[in-house]
């Protein structure tokens, strides 16, 4: 039920951290509908190696790399979702949390069903490079040294400079390595 006559989608990703394959999405997204819900997800997560970075964290390395993009901020709202882990109620809280949407995009087969359930229009995202562009990928580069730059946006290595991500990556590594 969408009250402005706009066509809405949704995309939900945990962004740990945003890569340019998010982007490529993001920008193939906005080319079928006038604005995008950017849910980031598992937002109660973070100080963990698959999910090291806040949820504020994650909202300004999006925003930024969004605006790097020269993306129209009236074009995207960015909205930290928590896990529930009640898949039955999952989408009412979705729906709870964001403005209406009428397109759910996502590659996730639960994410799929719930909404198809519910009677979305629910899309594969666009394809992209997932081999390389994966957050797994930009998080192993980090803790092996390697170069995962290239793989994100300027305005995120400026942000994982600023929170010191990479250091923090690697000493939860070692934390956790050590606590086997």
């Amino acid at each position: 039920m969408n009250m402005d006559n706009k066509v809405r989608g949704i995309l939900i990703g945990r962004m740990q951290p945003i890569h340019k394959g998010h982007i490529q999405v993001i920008k193939k997204i906005l080319e079928e509908v006038d604005e995008i819900i950017i849910g980031i997800g598992s937002a109660q997560l973070s100080h963990e190696l698959k999910d090291p970075f806040t949820a504020g964290e994650r909202v300004v390395m999006v925003t930024q790399a969004l605006a790097e993009e020269n993306i129209d901020p009236g074009r995207f709202y960015i909205i930290p979702m928590e896990d529930i882990n009640f898949n039955a109620i999952w989408t009412a809280h979705v729906k709870m949390m964001t403005p209406p949407f009428s397109i759910v995009y996502s590659g996730n087969p639960l994410v799929k069903q719930l909404f198809e359930e519910e009677g979305y229009t629910v899309k594969n995202p666009p394809l992209y490079d997932r081999l390389h562009l994966s957050g797994s990928e930009v998080r192993r580069r980090m803790l092996a040294g390697e170069n995962w730059q290239e793989l994100v946006s300027d305005s995120t290595i400026e942000v994982m400079e600023e929170i010191r991500g990479v250091e923090r990556l690697k000493n939860l590594s070692v934390k956790e390595i050590s606590d086997l």
